[in-house]
């Protein structure tokens, strides 16, 4: 089976959260579409997983909405559904970052297609960030990029504060996975007196879905959150997997690696595991295999 696996967002008012989580929870139940989807007032943002069809239904409906009507999706395959069941939930924020003047509406950074990135952070005047956490930056990101190694987005305001100045650094550069948490990031940046501020539109996955590996400067896999764990260029699947006992991104040398134990525990995780967590991870993976 090949399931359809669409990623979306949205930033607009939604001030009817509850009445639009019931409706698109009977939708999706209806579509037996697997994934979540968050609303917040601030918007909406996705991953669910299905048929062609019914993802086509899922976001002709969406659209109808006058909020959603320019709604756009990123699409990948996979060979199962990489959720567990169906989710619609609503949050404070579609992405955590902790800062209300924070708005995304009133002002992002400008928008780089990715046909343009490359020049954009060739410039030796940009400084190129990696919005995303230190463990996903870990298995990949663009020549050149800063790591502000952050364990949560709503730690990135901190190190933008602390390592970037306006005066000293006139041209900042942002990417995030799907471009959401760097709409959020550029406001936040303008709002600090940046003035030049740009963020790759559609995100790393728009960049490796439509720019030739041989003129890529992306470097690694990009890190996604679901049970792929991983994609390359052309969002071919990666070759990490998934640590159960740590949540961390594992690589084939990690793996090969004598602290590695399937569902056990990995290079990451292998010095915090007590001989009591060890036996609690070992019953989980052996109740895996049973499912």
């Amino acid at each position: 089976m090949t399931v359809v696996v669409a990623t979306f967002y949205k930033f607009v008012s939604v001030e009817d959260c509850l009445g639009l989580q019931r409706s698109l929870q009977a939708c999706c139940d209806d579509l037996s579409l697997q994934g979540t989807i968050l609303l917040a007032s601030e918007g909406i943002n996705a991953t669910v997983s299905g048929t062609e069809a019914a993802i086509t239904q899922l976001l002709d409906e969406l659209r109808s909405d006058v909020r959603f009507a320019d709604l756009t999706a990123k699409f990948s395959t996979a060979k199962e559904h990489p959720f567990g069941r169906m989710k619609v939930k609503i949050k404070r924020e579609i992405v955590t970052l902790g800062q209300p003047d924070a708005n995304p509406t009133a002002q992002v950074g400008t928008y780089v297609a990715p046909a343009e990135w490359n020049r954009v952070i060739s410039d030796p005047d940009v400084v190129l960030v990696d919005a995303r956490n230190d463990y996903e930056v870990n298995i990949g990101t663009f020549k050149g990029a800063v790591n502000p190694h952050t364990e949560s987005f709503r730690e990135l305001p901190d190190y933008l504060t602390t390592h970037l100045d306006p005066q000293k650094h006139p041209k900042v550069a942002m990417f995030c996975t799907g471009g959401i948490r760097c709409e959020k990031a550029t406001s936040y940046l303008l709002k600090q007196g940046f003035q030049e501020v740009y963020h790759l539109q559609g995100g790393i996955l728009k960049y490796l879905e439509e720019v030739p590996e041989p003129e890529s400067l992306w470097e690694g896999e990009c890190f996604v959150f679901d049970e792929r764990v991983a994609v390359r260029h052309g969002l071919q699947p990666g070759s990490h997997e998934l640590c159960y006992a740590c949540g961390n991104p594992v690589s084939e040398g990690d793996r090969a690696h004598p602290h590695y134990q399937p569902g056990i525990s990995c290079p990451h995780c292998y010095a915090d595991m007590t001989p009591e967590k060890q036996a609690k991870q070992a019953m989980r993976q052996q109740q895996r295999h049973l499912q």
